[in-house]
């Protein structure tokens, strides 16, 4: 996985800032030399299905789309007469391309030629065109609004309609379920060859997406949505190609190798995610609301989820060293040992600290905040003995939980207020930060950033 020191990727890219805020494409940026849309079809001998596929996409955009378009033939190193229909279609019509790369893999295609288009809005859709091209404009156009950032076409929404045989539906729903289940993704599709990206999103997202193949777009989408991009999902009725020349099987596992990957380094938190993050203000969550703390529902969320597992943790420790010792001596070791467990845990995924930059001290701020705990759970086992004088196993528990519950409550308003309290939010600045620009290697179908971007400035006169 690439990071900041990674092959392909300008070390001082990190400090060049976050994207800009989305705006609407100007009403008359349909009128210029430059395409609004900048449509990519990735082929790999596709002789046979490249003419129909490009001469029903022309004329759909022609009747259909409102703005300057662009059709671009992605050629991934063809062996048969793919070139020669690509050459005889950009002589034919108007507004298409062809572009040739000398490597396979899809992903290498897209990057390729997104990387090089100077369209404000980049798609791509596969040259079968299984899916019904009366949902291009909808996928494109919250992009065009300003409205998100990436655009899906999802066959598994509740209004689409899918025709596809058994085996490809449960690929499909299998492999979806491995992503909500492994990387927390929200989205719906990730494999739905229909799909759409803002042009200064891709400018800087791409140099993150390390994968050349069909994994490509489920990286992309999965670091989208964990920087925290809007990404639109549109219905699509779609038909199954039976003469697909996709391997499912090879194709599956190297999904599932890129899953690993990807997991590992979301894990390690080795991808320079904050770099594709708006600047304050565009996203309402930012925004201080008089009467509502910021990230309350979140870290609430987040400390209930901690909590219980503590509990059962907690619980689980007190009825071991019960066996062995008095019920005030197993709390204290109980809550002890699960104190340190349960303020790392709430350090980390309530309210987000990461690094060891004063680990020790928020360990010390959680060694008072388990006092209080001990305090009130001690006496109320102190109230139990004195009431009852031996009271059953059942009974201490009982009264522990509801002990606990209540120092949970006041170990929320600790942490928050004491030990992890929120950081100032700095006022937002008036000049925001430009994506960078980037240069373009067709050897190693990598991007380079090189400096402050420049609408003039074409990756393609690199080369």
């Amino acid at each position: 996985m690439r990071t900041d020191s990674s092959p392909g990727i300008d070390p001082t890219a990190a400090n060049l800032g976050a994207l800009p805020a989305r705006e609407h494409l100007p009403v008359g940026s349909g009128l210029g030399s430059v395409p609004v849309l900048d449509v990519v079809i990735p082929v790999y001998n596709e002789e046979t299905d490249l003419g129909e596929c490009v001469h029903r996409l022309h004329a759909h955009l022609v009747r259909t789309f409102p703005y300057r378009f662009r059709i671009t033939i992605a050629d991934n190193a063809s062996t048969d007469t793919t070139p020669q229909v690509a050459d005889r279609l950009t002589a034919e019509l108007q507004g298409v391309r062809s572009f040739r790369l000398e490597q396979k893999g899809r992903g290498r295609a897209l990057r390729t030629v997104w990387s090089a288009s100077d369209a404000p809005v980049l798609a791509y859709m596969d040259v079968d065109l299984s899916t019904d091209l009366n949902a291009l404009l909808p996928l494109v156009a919250p992009l065009i609004s300003g409205h998100s950032d990436l655009a899906i076409g999802s066959r598994l929404a509740r209004s689409s309609r899918v025709v596809r045989g058994p085996k490809r539906e449960f690929i499909s729903r299998a492999y979806n379920m491995i992503l909500r289940g492994s990387l927390q993704a929200r989205f719906s599709d990730a494999q739905c060859g229909f799909k759409a990206i803002r042009r200064d999103v891709a400018q800087v997202l791409l140099p993150l997406v390390e994968d050349t193949g069909w994994f490509f777009d489920t990286e992309m989408l999965v670091l989208a949505e964990r920087a925290g991009l809007r990404i639109h999902e549109v219905p699509v009725d779609w038909v199954d190609d039976p003469n697909s020349t996709v391997h499912i099987v090879k194709t599956a596992t190297d999904d599932l190798k890129g899953v690993w990957r990807v997991g590992k380094a979301l894990a390690s938190g080795s991808l320079p995610l904050d770099r594709l993050a708006r600047p304050f203000g565009d996203d309402p969550r930012d925004r201080q609301v008089p009467g509502v703390p910021k990230g309350l529902a979140r870290q609430l969320v987040g400390f209930c989820v901690v909590g219980a597992l503590s509990t059962l943790f907690y619980l689980l420790l007190y009825s071991g060293f019960r066996t062995f010792s008095g019920a005030q001596i197993a709390n204290a070791l109980a809550l002890l040992v699960s104190a340190f467990a349960n303020t790392a845990a709430n350090r980390r995924l309530t309210f987000g600290v990461r690094g060891r930059d004063k680990a020790v001290r928020h360990q010390a701020q959680g060694l008072v905040v388990f006092g209080i705990g001990l305090a009130l759970t001690s006496g109320s086992l102190a109230a139990l003995n004195a009431a009852t004088g031996d009271p059953a196993h059942a009974t201490e528990l009982a009264v522990l939980i509801a002990a606990n519950l209540a120092a949970t409550v006041l170990r929320f308003l600790l942490f928050r207020a004491w030990v992890f309290p929120s950081e100032p939010v700095p006022a937002p600045t008036v000049s925001t930060p430009q994506a960078p620009r980037a240069r373009y290697d067709d050897a190693t179908a990598q991007m380079t950033r090189v400096g402050p971007y420049d609408p003039s400035f074409d990756p393609r006169d690199q080369r």
